[in-house]
């Protein structure tokens, strides 16, 4: 490669298509809905860049319409996972090696396939597969994900960039150098970007990785494959492995190779991993290093001086969007008495103008969640809601009969301490909590101390003051805090995400932060003219 000091693209925040009636993005993605629900496709898993039908299969559906069959996934299993250790142990001397600038180049351009061609196969995936309205695809599996492999390549940049200084006579230097083994990527079904990001920024910094992404959202992270293939990723620098959690988790953690984790999802789930490394330590060659973003139990705090109107808007959008199956998603309020009527009016007005349906409906606000496990869960908050100590306010059904539909649900709580006010839910429900005028500080104090979750949270003033009072009380309990805004929405080059508590590790991702938990640096210090005389003058 030619020599030069080479500087990748300034990024820019990926604009977001509105998908306005007689657009051309909204038939662009008609057209690619309609076509990914033409016929069912056979995902396998891709290790050392060749498909592997495993033959141990599973379904995927769309969950607004769970009897429409999607894809047959192959799941991996211990076999799979070594052949993957394998594959990214084969890549590694090259991938490590290679100049940053062209590793970075392949994500740059994955970046603009996903600008441009790519974007409504990758948005139809999302649709139809994780039923997300068309606007919540286009900001997650087309937005996010942009600007996750522009921004990440830049942050890289000034990364290496980041030298130390030299005495006369010597040269001091840092090398960036990716860890030893492969980093293990673990990701979500609720944002396709994620799964994006996960397996990505490790690899953009010379590592390889073997990716198990949920299988609730293989058909996007298949193309995401596809896509980073098409890209000009070598083959065996991400090994795409879908498979039960347990099947694919266990024999990777147990691998001598392990160098990393890079996880997000849920906190029983992160903790256990944690467990097992910690257990099989003595076995690694190094010690891995632990990446997670976990769950949360996201909040709204009012003050007295709050506007209500704005309010009540930020908790249907903060708390529905998604169905509430965003980390971020607020599911718990903290109101004022003298607000709540007019807070309450509103909020039971417009959750009755809520439509929901299917996700490829572009005039639906909410759709499904996401299979059946989960409709199990908030069903049962929604059961419990119902009885002593709850008032349901709007909402409170549910129906699985064609899709997995829970309705937005307003659940008013008189005990600030209830199962209702501290679980993460992970579904459309909000509960509320009304307090005293005259008692903020007391329960701003229960807010901090009700969760074990810090990730995100949002409070609401139009009071300078009471906002500095407010935003001292809860500074450790959010790692993405929102004035007069909700707590949802982070945007890459913005609000580098992530939460701390049992939240997860904090490590930001889409930031420099994150990057650098993906390197193990080398100081390296050059002397240009050597002494040859052991004596000091000192000794004289």
């Amino acid at each position: 490669m030619a020599d030069g000091l080479f500087h990748v693209p300034t990024p820019l925040n990926e604009p977001i298509l509105n998908y306005a009636p007689g657009s051309p993005e909204r038939a662009e993605l008609s057209a690619a809905i309609e076509d990914m629900l033409s016929a069912p496709i056979e995902i396998p898993a891709i290790i050392g860049g060749k498909d592997v039908f495993t033959g141990n299969t599973t379904q995927v559906v769309s969950p607004h319409d769970h009897g429409h069959v999607l894809a047959t996934l192959h799941l991996g299993g211990e076999k799979e996972v070594a052949q993957a250790a394998e594959a990214s142990a084969a890549a590694w001397a090259d991938w490590s090696e290679m100049p940053y600038a062209s590793r970075a180049a392949i994500f740059l351009r994955a970046a603009d396939l996903l600008a441009g061609p790519w974007r409504q196969k990758l948005n139809a995936a999302t649709v139809v597969g994780q039923s997300k309205t068309p606007i919540q695809a286009e900001i997650d599996s087309a937005c996010e994900l942009i600007d996750f492999w522009r921004f990440n390549c830049s942050y890289a940049q000034d990364l290496h960039a980041q030298q130390p200084t030299s005495s006369p006579g010597i040269w001091n230097y840092t090398d960036y150098r990716p860890l030893e083994g492969f980093v293990f990527a673990v990701t979500p079904f609720n944002f396709t970007a994620i799964g994006g990001n996960l397996p990505t920024a490790p690899a953009l910094m010379g590592n390889t990785v073997l990716w198990k992404p949920a299988t609730t959202a293989a058909l996007s992270n298949y193309w995401i494959m596809r896509l980073l293939e098409k890209a000009g990723l070598p083959p065996g620098v991400i090994n795409f492995v879908p498979g039960r959690g347990a099947d694919i988790g266990d024999p990777a953690l147990a691998h001598e190779d392990l160098a990393g984790i890079h996880f997000t999802g849920s906190t029983r789930v992160f903790q256990m991993m944690w467990k097992t490394i910690g257990n099989n330590i003595a076995k690694y060659k190094g010690y891995p290093r632990i990446v997670g973003e976990t769950g949360g139990k996201d909040f709204i705090f009012a003050h007295p001086t709050a506007d209500a109107p704005s309010l009540a808007t930020s908790i249907l959008r903060g708390g529905f969007e998604y169905q509430g199956q965003k980390c971020s998603a607020a599911s718990r309020a903290y109101i004022p008495e003298s607000l709540w009527p007019g807070v309450k009016a509103q909020l039971v007005e417009e959750i009755g103008q809520i439509k929901m349906g299917k996700a490829s409906d572009f005039s639906n606000f909410m759709a499904a969640v996401i299979d059946a496990s989960s409709f199990r869960n908030i069903s049962g908050y929604l059961d419990e809601a119902k009885g002593e100590g709850y008032e349901v306010l709007a909402g409170g059904n549910c129906d699985d009969s064609v899709g997995y539909f829970v309705e937005p649900t307003l659940v008013r709580s008189h005990n600030p301490k209830s199962r209702l006010m501290k679980d993460e839910i992970f579904g459309p429900v909000m509960t509320v909590y009304v307090y005293p005028d005259n008692e903020v500080e007391e329960t701003l104090a229960l807010c901090d101390s009700t969760s074990p979750y810090a990730l995100t949270g949002a409070i609401f003033a139009d009071d300078r003051e009471a906002l500095i009072e407010m935003s001292n009380a809860l500074r450790h309990s959010a790692g993405n805090f929102y004035i007069n805004d909700k707590p949802t929405g982070a945007v890459v080059g913005q609000q580098p995400f992530g939460g701390g508590r049992a939240s997860g590790t904090n490590d930001k991702a889409g930031s420099a932060m994150n990057l650098l938990r993906w390197t193990s640096v080398r100081s390296v210090k050059e002397t240009f003219v050597t002494p040859t005389e052991f004596r000091y003058p000192h000794m004289d």
